[in-house]
């Protein structure tokens, strides 16, 4: 990694876009030195006697090394792959491991339209330790926000605020795929909603498909929303709606047929869940 540190003026544009980055680097502290570094600014720089606030959010990527990091929750360890989360006017303090140093990995941002992504859950002073691994397309996000930094061509914030949501969504994804990796019931939601595609006409039956594959319908319920970011009936709704859109550009069959075809017993029905999902009714839609 190469070895830079980088603090940023940003103007009103900047401001009024809703995300800028503050600050970048990428460090390698060697076993037995000094952390953090004199060269940090007035700003930035903290003892680990007297630990620090910022007035914006950083992500730090560890990718060689270990350490920890401790709050007024507690303190949580650090290795290699995981990211430090520290958000505006939370004390804290962090260092590498005397004995094996570490490489560090930073960015530090602000924007009233950042504040809404960083209330996430996943980003929480109660659990600042993410462990993500040393994955190459967090590596490969950092990488191209610090040529953007060092090179500061014109519109270089603009860019760089799309790579930082970037990373908070691989974060957020990565935090979710944890909970169903190798688990069988991520088959069955799977198996769900292929079912839910392939017969997006009929009525699915959810508490029978759950009773079929020997798991209780409200468990297999939650687990499907924390999959989906939907409850099964929703996302079977959602499929309807996708389709009657389908139909209603692209064939003459009246509204009242698509209805039908969708499984629905009442056109009224149909259309007012319609309006309620998109804003206009079947009719307006299809002109």
């Amino acid at each position: 990694m190469r070895q830079f540190t980088k603090y940023l003026t940003t103007g009103k544009e900047d401001v009024d876009w809703g995300i800028y980055l503050n600050s970048a680097g990428s460090q390698t502290i060697p076993p037995q030195s000094e952390y953090p570094p004199k060269s940090h600014p007035s700003g930035y720089y903290f003892t680990w006697e007297q630990g620090r606030e910022l007035q914006e959010y950083q992500l730090n990527f560890i990718t060689e090394g270990g350490g920890v990091l401790e709050n007024k929750h507690g303190s949580f360890p650090v290795k290699a792959g995981s990211i430090l989360v520290t958000l505006p006017g939370v004390w804290h303090r962090y260092k590498p491991l005397y004995q094996t140093g570490w490489t560090e990995n930073y960015i530090g941002f602000s924007g009233k339209a950042i504040d809404k992504f960083m209330r996430h859950k996943q980003f929480s002073s109660r659990q600042p330790v993410i462990y993500a691994g040393v994955r190459e397309e967090i590596l490969d996000t950092y990488l191209k926000i610090f040529d953007l930094v060092e090179e500061e061509s014109p519109g270089f914030q603009h860019i760089a605020s799309g790579l930082v949501i970037k990373l908070l969504g691989y974060l957020v994804a990565f935090e979710k795929q944890k909970e169903f990796s190798g688990k069988k019931i991520a088959e069955v939601i799977e198996k769900a909603r292929f079912q839910m595609r392939s017969n997006v006409g009929k009525n699915f039956d959810l508490e029978k498909f759950a009773v079929t594959h020997n798991i209780g319908y409200s468990w297999f319920r939650r687990m499907f929303k924390n999959y989906t970011g939907l409850s099964p009936r929703q996302y079977c709704l959602q499929l309807k709606i996708m389709r009657a859109k389908e139909l209603l550009l692209n064939t003459d069959h009246s509204v009242k047929e698509i209805s039908y075809q969708l499984g629905f017993e009442s056109i009224h029905y149909f259309s007012r869940l319609f309006k309620k999902k998109t804003g206009m009714s079947p009719s307006e839609f299809r002109n």
